[in-house]
């Protein structure tokens, strides 16, 4: 119900997305969010706008190599 909750509105993909992203961080408080937003819009076309959050104390995990 809360993503149909922005089927009517008059915003770019990339408005919807970031504000959606935005509530999500309100309500979460998380160190790192990534949010991919897939839109498929009549006339055959398709946009994937990917939005993120970063706390400034986050650091990301130190990339393991394998052999």
């Amino acid at each position: 119900m809360y993503t149909w909750s922005f089927r009517d509105e008059g915003a770019f993909h990339e408005d919807v997305t970031n504000l959606i992203l935005d509530q999500l961080v309100a309500a979460c408080a998380p160190r790192f969010m990534r949010l991919t937003a897939d839109f498929n819009v009549r006339g055959g076309i398709y946009t994937t706008v990917v939005a993120e959050h970063r706390n400034p104390d986050w650091r990301p995990p130190e990339k393991v190599e394998l052999p």
